[in-house]
């Protein structure tokens, strides 16, 4: 049996960047693979991106919107099964829970009991940890799996740092019950915390406060605690073993990085014989743990960042999968899909029509009438849209509108006028329209007409009008009612010139014509010059720009501009770094660490 962790860094690009989710899920060969930082919402929890051939999944999502966290965090399971339904295969789950405090609304609209363990705490901190939906559980007969996503601290956010503290607090309450009842635990996931100086690069800063550290080394057996830290366990020594990377940085070209990806484990093993000393779960039943590197965005053979490759949009994550496989792992007794599976979201599964729907929609159908008027539903009693309305400017009002027009049109004011379900009843109905019955549909593109009907476009604000002073407005040349007037209704200001060449009418629409002509190779030539224009001034700021970009000191190589984006006196101030990636700096390649100041004063906001 195989578990994979994943910090995924949003589920939709990862599933984008494999091509779907199913090919996501195979790449990483494992029985259950759990994702950290899924970005997902509960009404986004679609099929595409919740449902694969074979697997069985579990969510949780960010129930609040506090300090902007509206689909921030989120986790996923997905367990690989033959069969979700009747079976005794260890990687489907006999029992899933949202969250690990118990409290959470499993949808049935009763009150949720709080996990044993945890009556200390009150309902409203319980809500609080489990409302970013960092963890999902699956009980897998033989262990309990934890998949946790934990949350990240500053050292100068104290509001974070407390928040942090009672998740752990309360998370570890909840690990110390079960392992009371003889239970055996995993626990797998992003804890945001790197423990030992083999779990950080050299240089790297406090990435997490040290209280945090110390919280998670008193965790393990070696310190007197339950758990097993399965990667050291099989890796002892191993250095560089990072499993995140800065993304500004460019860090990975060197492996300057941290671990803060974990698997840990504790309880007994399942043989019968538990009088020998060295008998736990991981000795015996661990084969092997490592960090699958091939999944890291920058990989040898990629363009260096002072070479242009910082322009280049590295594919992947900013974190590696951990692996961990499972040696002699039996069977579990018959058991089908826990009701916490995505198969049974009703944005999955679909929703069932009720009968109150279905009166809506006949009560929007009889808003269209016998002859053939929509009434708007947003306008006064008696107001109508007749067919004639929806004729094309230029065409011949009455019988000789066609019906796929007047069908076009009168659907894009319905679906400007109306509510949605009298959209959905009235473009699905026998309608008259000039006379004959026709059955109308409400195309996509008919709604995206009018919707953007009054956007104009960028070359608009460039083009000189078609209209000059010796011409005739468009209002005389067509009627309002579309069709072309008599001579009697041209401008007085307009001579009719009366010669062989044809009708008055004849010789005005030459006239319009050729002026309209003339006016587009103008247009033509003036959008041309602009954009010449436009491209000499852009290479001429390019120039100035690049002049006042500093050179590092110790390669001699142009730097790159930043912006501070941290709340304090230097907010929104412009400076220069080196643009190598960052690395040891016993490392000549690696950033310099050179920095300067574009400007003396910051930018106001």
């Amino acid at each position: 049996m195989k578990i994979v962790t994943y910090n995924v860094n949003g589920l939709r690009p990862r599933i984008a960047q494999f091509g779907s989710l199913l090919k996501l899920l195979n790449s990483l060969g494992a029985d259950v693979i759990c994702f950290q930082e899924t970005k997902l919402r509960r009404q986004e929890l679609t099929a595409d991106l919740v449902m694969a051939e074979g697997y069985e999944s579990f969510f949780s999502c960010t129930r609040t919107s506090e300090r902007g966290r509206t689909g921030y965090s989120g986790v996923a399971t997905f367990c690989r099964v033959n069969s979700a339904f009747s079976s005794d295969e260890v990687a489907l789950p006999v029992v899933a829970e949202e969250g690990f405090t118990g409290v959470l609304d499993s949808g049935k609209g009763e009150m949720n009991a709080v996990a044993e363990g945890l009556e200390e705490f009150s309902r409203d901190e319980l809500l609080k940890v489990d409302g970013e939906g960092r963890c999902v559980i699956t009980d897998h007969g033989h262990f309990v799996l934890f998949n946790l996503y934990g949350p990240r601290a500053g050292g100068d956010d104290t509001e974070r740092i407390e928040f942090k503290l009672k998740f752990f607090k309360i998370l570890e309450k909840r690990w110390e019950s079960l392992l009371r009842q003889g239970r055996r635990i995993f626990v797998v996931g992003d804890l945001n915390i790197a423990p030992t100086s083999l779990d950080r690069c050299d240089a790297q800063p406090d990435f997490e406060n040290n209280q945090f550290r110390r919280w998670f080394r008193s965790m393990l057996v070696e310190n007197g605690g339950s758990f097993f830290d399965v990667f050291r366990a099989k890796n002892p020594d191993r250095r560089e073993a990072y499993t995140c990377w800065s993304q500004s940085s460019g860090a990975e070209e060197f492996n300057y990085g941290s671990r803060i990806d974990h698997i840990l484990c504790a309880g007994v093993c399942l043989h019968q014989e538990q009088d020998l000393q060295s008998h736990n779960f991981v000795t015996c039943h661990v084969k092997e743990c490592d960090i699958l590197t091939q999944f890291k965005r920058w990989k040898p053979g990629n363009s260096l960042r002072w070479k242009g490759g910082q322009n280049i949009k590295l594919e992947g994550s900013d974190h590696a999968p951990v692996y961990t496989s499972l040696l002699e792992i039996p069977s579990v007794s018959q058991h089908s899909t826990p009701s916490l599976s995505a198969r049974y979201i009703p944005m999955v599964r679909g929703l069932q029509q009720t009968i109150v729907s279905l009166l809506m929609k006949r009560q929007a159908a009889e808003q269209v009438t016998t002859d053939g008027n929509f009434i708007k539903e947003s306008s006064t009693e008696g107001e109508r849209i007749s067919p004639d309305q929806c004729c094309t400017p230029g065409a011949p009002s009455g019988d000789s509108c066609s019906s796929s027009q007047n069908s076009e049109v009168l659907c894009s004011k319905i679906y400007e006028h109306s509510s949605t379900f009298a959209i959905e009843a009235t473009c699905n109905t026998l309608v008259t329209l000039g006379g004959e019955r026709k059955k109308t549909m409400c195309s996509n593109e008919a709604k995206k007409k009018a919707k953007r009907s009054s956007q104009l476009s960028l070359r608009s604000f460039f083009q000189k009008s078609p209209i000059t002073s010796n011409s005739v407005s468009s209002s005389s040349v067509i009627s309002s009612k579309g069709n072309f007037p008599d001579s009697n209704h041209l401008s007085n200001e307009t001579p009719v010139p009366e010669n062989q060449s044809g009708s008055p009418k004849q010789c005005e629409l030459n006239s319009s014509a050729s002026i309209q002509d003339s006016d587009e190779v103008d247009v033509y030539s003036l959008d041309k010059e602009k954009n010449n224009f436009a491209l000499l001034e852009w290479q001429r700021l390019q120039q100035v720009m690049q002049n006042s970009i500093p050179l590092c000191k110790r390669h001699s190589e142009p730097c790159v501009a930043r912006v501070v984006r941290k709340r304090g006196p230097n907010f929104g101030r412009r400076f220069y770094v080196c643009a190598r990636a960052e690395g040891p700096a016993s490392n000549p390649e690696a950033n310099c660490n050179y920095f300067k100041w574009a400007s003396s004063k910051p930018r106001q906001k």
